[in-house]
């Protein structure tokens, strides 16, 4: 444990942070995963619908730093392949 003000104060602003970039992470799991099982159904409106829903959250996780820009890119083509592969 750190005995400076400063370095206390940091451990808990650390803290803070892990835990709202699991809930972002987290959140955006979930959409792919809604976005994924559209695709798997074959419903094409309701896929494309959760297709916008999960790119508009990798790009605010990007965004945020959460994940890195060249990850947010390859995910946002393999979904749109996914999409794309829907008759």
């Amino acid at each position: 444990m750190p005995n400076i003000k400063s370095a206390k104060k940091r451990v808990k602003v650390i803290e803070t942070k892990t835990l709202r970039n699991a809930m972002i992470k987290s959140q955006l799991k979930t959409y792919i995963k809604k976005f994924e099982a559209a695709v798997a159904e074959g419903n094409k409106e309701v896929a494309t619908e959760a297709y916008k829903v999960a790119v508009k959250k990798l790009d605010q996780a990007c965004a945020k730093g959460i994940m890195h820009k060249n990850n947010c890119a390859r995910k946002k083509s393999q979904l749109t392949l996914l999409l794309n592969s829907v008759a």
